[in-house]
C-alpha cells in the first residue's frame, strides 16, 4: 500500500522551463490525502517557495526543501544539514574567482545573494518566486548557511567541472535543473531528509514512490520502493529507478485508479 509520495519539481513536475504547477496537480494530492496518501514536494527550491507554488495545498503536503538541508511537515523541522561556516566562505570565494555567475546562500526562510545583475535579481525574485536579500557582504549573513548555490546562465557544464574539481574532498555539489549548482550539507541530501520522513512517520521504502530527473534526486530515488526517472533526465538517472515517465501525474491518476479499482478486478 503506497502512503508516500515524494516529487522533485524543477524537470519533473515543473517542465520546460515552468515556474507555476497545472491547476490538476492539487485536486490529484487532494484525492490521495484521502486515502491516506501524503503528497512531499522535493527540490533544491527553498521552503517559503515551495508554500507558494503549492498554496492551495500547502498546508496538505510535507516538504523537502534546498536539495535535503531542510525537512518540514506540518510546520516541524524533522530535519536540517547546515555547511561549515568555513569551508562555506571559501567556495563563496571561488565562486567570485570563477566569475560570470551568481552566487546564492540559503537560510532556513530567506536566501541571501551579493549579486549586482538586476538580471539574476529579477529572476530570483519575479521568476523563481524566492524571498531574498541582496546583501554586500555574505560573509556577515546572520544564520548558518544551509546551502550555497551557483546560478549560471549558460549551463552547468563548465562550472560544475571546476567546483568538482576545488570542493569534491569536502562537500557534495550536485547540478539542479539547467543553469545551478548545488553544494550540500554534508550528510544532507533528498534521501536523508525523505528518511526522516519515514521515520516520523513510520513508513517503510516499498511505502513509497519517487520521481525526480537529476543528480540531485539520487538518493531518494534510491530509497523509494518505486521511482520514475524523467524521460528527458540527465544522463543515466534510470539507472536508479524502477521506471520511466514523462508525465508525474499520468502516474499519479494511475494510482488513484487502482486504488479505486474494485477488489474483484485487482486479482
Amino acid at each position: 500500500m503506497i502512503k508516500l509520495i515524494a516529487s522533485d519539481l524543477d524537470g519533473t513536475l515543473l517542465q520546460n522551463g515552468a515556474q507555476t504547477l497545472d491547476p490538476q496537480i492539487f485536486n490529484l494530492i487532494r484525492n490521495l490525502r484521502e486515502y491516506g496518501i501524503l503528497f512531499v514536494a522535493a527540490s533544491g527550491r527553498q521552503y517559503v517557495n515551495l508554500r507558494r507554488l503549492f498554496h492551495p495545498v500547502q498546508d496538505e503536503i510535507a516538504y523537502i526543501a534546498e536539495n535535503g538541508s531542510l525537512c518540514i511537515m506540518n510546520g516541524q523541522t524533522l530535519s536540517k544539514g547546515t555547511i561549515d561556516r568555513d569551508l562555506g566562505l571559501r567556495i563563496i570565494e571561488a565562486i567570485h574567482q570563477f566569475g560570470g555567475c551568481h552566487c546564492l546562500v540559503s537560510g532556513e526562510r530567506v536566501c541571501y545573494t551579493d549579486s549586482s545583475s538586476r538580471h539574476f535579481i529579477d529572476h530570483m525574485i519575479h521568476v523563481v518566486g524566492n524571498d531574498m536579500e541582496v546583501v554586500p557582504d555574505l560573509s556577515r549573513i546572520p544564520e548558518p548557511f544551509l546551502k550555497i548555490s551557483v546560478c549560471d546562465f549558460h549551463g552547468t557544464k563548465n562550472c560544475f567541472s571546476y567546483f568538482q574539481e576545488q570542493f569534491s574532498q569536502e562537500i557534495k555539489a550536485v547540478t539542479s535543473g539547467n543553469i545551478w549548482v548545488d553544494f550540500i550539507a554534508p550528510g544532507a541530501n533528498k534521501g536523508t531528509a525523505l528518511q526522516s520522513l519515514f521515520d516520523h512517520l513510520k513508513i517503510a521504502p516499498h511505502e513509497c514512490v519517487a520521481f525526480g530527473d537529476q543528480y540531485n534526486d539520487i538518493e531518494m530515488l534510491q530509497l523509494a520502493g518505486t521511482s520514475y526517472a524523467m524521460a528527458n533526465s540527465a544522463p543515466g538517472i534510470s539507472f536508479y529507478t524502477t521506471g520511466v515517465t514523462d508525465s508525474v501525474t499520468d502516474v499519479l491518476q494511475n494510482i488513484l485508479r487502482t486504488i479505486q479499482m474494485p477488489e474483484d478486478k485487482k486479482k
